[in-house]
């Protein structure tokens, strides 16, 4: 235990808002939490109180010491304390599981020559925005039909300051485009265009079915049945997606609707997302640390954290049950909106119904992915897990693991992949290209790409301090707890040696296999430990080991590609780029290039008499 001391601490709270945090005997946080009156919430929780839960119970008695920040009201206590739990994801408090960003359709009306395009973000400009919607595929498909159906500018040339610079593009002859970068179209026709898209978006499709249904019929009667066919296709498209927005509520305004499943261990809360009055998706978001919450505490907890992060705020909240802090969270969503907006908990009528049916939703995804996601957190926390307990290290987030491609020693490349959580992480995949290892040696190729990696990340985390930047900025400077090894004993002592001399502290794990080239075991501390290959531990090492070898023939074969496109043009003096060019021009063929003569290859322009005699010779210097 530390030298805090609670009484005096207790005694010091102000009666003012603001929010608490928790600290364990490590120092870690282990709870946040804001309060009306700091004064009255922390001195709470020293109380013996009957009934607030086990999990509040075992929180309280880790609690080594405690910190808190006053604000000046309810709402910024709000704010301060969303940030913390996303800074720090405390142990005890429930989060929201899902780290999503919702897509939206964004109709830039700042533009002279309007486009729809999809955005991530709202953004406070001329543009116009709807959605959110449940998915990138749902945004694309309208986006998609839009174009087609209506023929709007799509690429981001400047008009009008561009029109009649260039041609027209692909999109203008196959009838998808009106081309205004040519000037084919008037300011004020693409604008009535742009009306009828909002139209659309606004869920007014009479119109457009109308057109779309007269347009088929002409181009029926004139005989241009591919044509007609084709309107037809965008007829029953826009005639599915109306068909679609059928469930509505029961005025225009926006809103989300939420409801909450929960059992001992998991909640799930699920969104109908209402725009414009029609129901245009649904999403479910997994909140952990539930257990022994009640349910209008986790929708409490939901409700804050997804608002933090969201760039959309609707009109209206509707929730499945009254939670604490209402008249705070409407202040807090208001300010984020930039207009009013209000949290309904409805009793009767259809806002209850729609309201039963996002928890019969709940409780559906509750019940059907619950073991999906037990199986899911298995094969990659679990399989951490075992591979921490059989190596006897604590805390393996982070694994990387290497491996060598070439033939015969030509094109020596090596890969770099890096597992999290026992999850693939891509975006931190690296290559290299051998620089200064020549033919076929695997161990000093080794050698240098691990050289090369760490190398890289000690002078980049060097670099970002003598900055004053987090480390987390750079691309190399993050470290892995385990480095594992393509091989046994040899691959090994290598990435051992390099760690030496650099004088970095990593543990080193072989990837041994047998003779049939499958993983049999573990290199570890000079001793081969065998492992379960029925185990979960066993297939992750087997994924990460085919992920580094596969990645690395890739790259391999990526490079070998590039160097067979090389034409035998190349390798004959004074011939470049621009007169390699020239012949393939003058020649239809590399054999009509070989017949000719001195004379013939003179005659064209880019090469010279002298290069002609080169070309010549290279072709019939052994004949």
């Amino acid at each position: 235990m530390s030298d805090f001391n609670f009484q005096e601490e207790l005694h010091k709270l102000p009666n003012q808002p603001g929010v608490y945090i928790m600290h364990d005997e490590s120092d870690a946080i282990i709870y946040v939490g804001k309060a009306k009156n700091l004064h009255n919430r922390v001195r709470s929780y020293f109380r013996k109180i009957v009934g607030r839960g086990p999990q509040i119970d075992k929180m309280v008695s880790l609690i080594d010491r405690f910190e808190y920040i006053v604000t000046d009201s309810e709402v910024e206590a709000l704010v301060l304390e969303n940030n913390l739990i996303k800074e720090y994801s405390p142990k005890y408090n429930t989060m929201l599981k899902d780290d999503k960003t919702y897509p939206y359709i964004k109709v830039t009306l700042g533009e002279e020559f309007p486009r729809v395009l999809l955005a991530r973000q709202v953004k406070k400009d001329k543009s116009k925005y709807y959605g959110p919607y449940p998915s990138n595929g749902a945004v694309n498909d309208t986006i998609d039909l839009i174009n087609k159906v209506f023929k709007l500018k799509t690429c981001n040339r400047n008009l009008p300051r561009d029109i009649g610079k260039d041609r027209a593009c692909l999109n203008y002859h196959i009838d998808q485009c009106m081309a205004p970068c040519c000037g084919y179209v008037t300011k004020e026709e693409y604008a009535k265009k742009i009306k009828d898209v909002i139209a659309f978006l606004n869920g007014e499709y009479k119109d457009t079915l109308k057109d779309l249904e007269s347009k088929m019929f002409k181009l029926s009667e004139e005989m241009k049945f591919e044509e007609a066919a084709t309107v037809r296709d965008l007829y029953n498209s826009v005639k599915a997606i109306s068909e679609r927005q059928k469930i509505t509520a029961y005025n225009d305004d926006d809103k989300d609707l939420i409801a909450l499943a929960k059992d001992e261990e998991d909640a799930v809360v699920q969104i109908f997302f209402i725009r414009g009055g029609k129901l245009i998706g649904r999403e479910h978001h997994y909140m952990t640390h539930v257990s022994g919450a009640p349910t209008n505490s986790i929708l409490l907890d939901f409700v804050k954290q997804f608002y933090a992060g969201t760039p959309f705020v609707p009109r209206e909240l509707i929730l499945a049950e009254e939670i604490e802090d209402i008249d705070v969270l409407e202040q807090y969503l208001s300010t984020r909106r930039g207009s009013k907006c209000t949290i309904t908990i409805p009793k009767i009528g259809q806002k209850e119904k729609l309201i039963e049916l996002a928890k019969k939703n709940a409780e559906l995804v509750l019940s059907k992915d619950k073991e999906q996601l037990k199986l899911k957190e298995a094969r990659t926390i679990g399989a951490v897990h075992e591979i921490e307990e059989i190596l006897g290290i604590p805390s393996l987030n982070r694994m990387e693991a290497f491996d060598i491609s070439n033939i015969s020693g030509f094109l020596n490349v090596g890969s770099m992949v890096v597992f999290e959580k026992g999850v693939a992480k891509k975006s931190d995949y690296r290559k290299f290209k051998m620089k200064t290892v020549a033919g076929p040696n695997d161990y000093a190729c080794m050698k240098e790409v691990l050289t090369r990696r760490f190398l890289h990340g000690m002078e980049e985390e060097a670099e970002l301090d003598s900055k004053n930047i987090d480390k987390s900025y750079g691309s190399f400077t993050k470290f892995p707890d385990l480095l594992l090894m393509d091989g046994g004993r040899g691959q090994v002592n290598i990435a051992l040696e390099v760690l030496d001399e650099l004088h970095l502290n990593i543990p080193v794990c072989g990837m041994v296999k047998d003779d049939n080239h499958n993983t049999r075991g573990l290199y570890f501390n000079n001793v081969e430990l065998p492992i379960n290959r029925n185990s979960e531990g066993f297939k992750l090492i087997t994924r990460i080991q085919d992920e580094a070898h596969r990645f690395a023939i890739e790259y391999h074969r990526s490079l070998r590609n590039k160097s067979q496109v090389k034409s035998i043009l190349d390798d004959i003096p004074g011939v470049g780029s621009a007169r390699r060019k020239a012949l393939i021009r003058a020649f239809s063929s590399i054999d009509d290039i070989k017949n000719a003569s001195v004379l013939e290859l003179s005659k064209i322009d880019e090469i010279p008499e002298n290069v002609a005699e080169e070309i010549y010779n290279f072709f019939h210097k052994n004949q």
